[in-house]
């Protein structure tokens, strides 16, 4: 556990932080989509980056990289478009916690950790429909630029792609 600059407690979550991030994504089910444990644990089984606040259950940020074995479809969307990136799988902050700077604060440990890795540049998608405005606002103001769109799960759901790259 280290506390960073903001005086955020971020740390690295693992399968003994399951049931406070299921319960804590589940509650964003809409912006996120909903896991099971089978899934949450295949999901931090081949996680780049896992860290949190409060043991996951103010906050997480889960990140896979372009080795990964993820089948989804997003995910591989990027996979054919990019060499080699670091994929923001979910990030989820609690209702209390919103606004206050953490989404910031775990971004950027994240955008440290990618670049001590040898990585240049980090992905994400934001829902067009379902519309999640606060995402794509927070991704703009932290430098993400699009770079696609999508339509999946057989026309249900609309995502923009985008890129930031790390200097």
């Amino acid at each position: 556990m280290a506390l960073d600059e903001s005086g955020c407690n971020i740390h690295d979550l693992s399968l003994l932080d399951a049931a406070a991030v299921l319960l804590l994504n589940n509650r964003n089910a809409k912006e996120t989509s909903a896991l099971d444990p089978a899934g949450l644990t295949r999901l931090l089984n081949m996680a780049f980056y896992v860290r949190g606040l409060d043991l996951g259950a103010t906050a997480f940020l889960i990140a896979l990289d372009h080795n990964a074995a993820y089948v989804n479809p997003n995910f591989l969307w990027f996979k054919a478009s990019l060499t080699s990136f670091v994929y923001i799988d979910r990030i989820v902050v609690s209702s209390l916690a919103r606004g206050s700077g953490i989404g910031r604060v775990l971004y950027a440990d994240l955008f440290a950790a990618a670049k001590r890795s040898g990585h240049d540049r980090v992905v994400c998608e934001v829902n067009v429909e379902p519309p999640n405005l606060a995402s794509e606002a927070f991704h703009l103001a932290m430098g993400f630029e699009e770079i696609g769109q999508a339509t999946i799960h057989d026309g249900t759901k609309v995502v923009r792609y985008f890129k930031k790259t790390l200097v």
